[in-house]
């Protein structure tokens, strides 16, 4: 990660255009029923996936809740959750919650939902492991926290990033790069991966050496993306923060036990999402990472994530102890 798109997304996750003054509360109650407002990434996106099952199979409604979800584009997300425009954050990136505290903004990781997932891919014969991408493009979204990450991995491999020209892409437009060859390599997540996949079969994907974590950290969970909250909000309602686990533990777990048809209501709010590449998906959760546990759970792997960021210089301190959520 180098130091300008670090500070463009420290620039991001500080920037407070959008007062709370004024600000919807996070939670309402009608007629004796509970509404509480969750902002999350547009489809398609990781934090839009579970929204949609919680939504389209009413898992909020049976425990007595109801989830209002918003979606935003990446940089209005970063800045009407770091703002307090929105209390609880359903697309949080690890790594961002650090940055947010870095920027002074109290914030706490309340539980996971997916554990980290990334891939490198290119059609070119040249081309056979990492160590074969300086001198070629890379397209990568380099402002995201998938990056940042990725970063880490590829100096395990001794890759150095100074040596490949990193092409900057927006997420969405990373698959059209490795769609019309505009790259040597591309690199990119779920649930593109998948579709990228499906659509160009014949590309190929590069070890990016995954077990290396383990070898680094003594531990091969790698958390990366959960639902977050300003802390002063969670700690004056820990009953709603407990029945959210709740809602999204039980969509995860009903969307494992029943890929296809939480595979038809994904693929139906997501633009053109293929039901049956997002069945594959949600069979396969080598790649997919599906993981809701309480932060308070993954101390190891969460720790081991600042580590790397520091390591990487993502990050310039340890986040406080009080980024880890303790009350589920």
């Amino acid at each position: 990660m180098t130091p300008v798109s670090r500070r463009a997304v420290l620039g991001a996750l500080g920037l407070a255009a959008a007062s709370a003054c004024g600000a919807e509360p996070a939670i309402t109650v009608k007629n004796g029923r509970m509404t509480v407002r969750v902002l999350a990434f547009q489809a398609p996106s990781l934090g839009a996936f579970l929204p949609a099952v919680i939504k389209g199979h009413r898992i909020d409604a049976a425990h007595g809740l109801t989830v209002a979800f918003s979606y935003a584009t990446p940089d209005n997300y970063n800045t009407e959750f770091a703002s307090g425009h929105y209390q609880v954050g359903g697309s949080a990136a690890l790594l961002s919650e650090a940055l947010r505290t870095e920027r002074g903004v109290d914030v706490t990781y309340l539980f996971n939902l997916f554990d980290y997932f990334s891939a490198v891919v290119t059609a070119d014969p040249a081309i056979r492991g990492l160590g074969d991408l300086p001198g070629h493009s890379l397209a990568a979204a380099t402002g995201t926290t998938n990056h940042a990450m990725f970063a880490w991995f590829a100096r395990a491999q001794g890759l150095n990033l100074d040596d490949v020209e990193l092409l900057n892409q927006t997420t969405a437009g990373l698959s059209t790069m490795a769609l019309m060859g505009r790259s040597d390599a591309t690199e990119i997540w779920e649930p593109a991966y998948s579709s990228l996949r499906h659509k160009k079969p014949d590309i190929r994907s590069l070890d990016i050496g995954l077990p290396s974590w383990k070898a680094a950290f003594g531990t091969d969970t790698i958390p990366y993306l959960g639902l977050a909250a300003h802390r002063p909000w969670a700690q004056a309602h820990p009953d709603v923060v407990a029945k959210l686990y709740r809602i999204y533990a039980d969509a995860a777990a009903w969307t494992r036990a029943n890929p296809a048809a939480a595979a038809k209501i994904i693929a139906a709010a997501t633009p053109k999402g293929k039901a049956a590449t997002l069945q594959g998906l949600i069979e396969d959760n080598d790649r997919l990472r599906l993981n809701v546990r309480p932060a308070r759970a993954l101390t190891d792997g969460i720790a081991a994530v600042f580590r790397a960021g520091r390591q990487t210089g993502y990050l310039s301190a340890t986040p406080p102890s009080t980024i880890v959520h303790k009350g589920l």
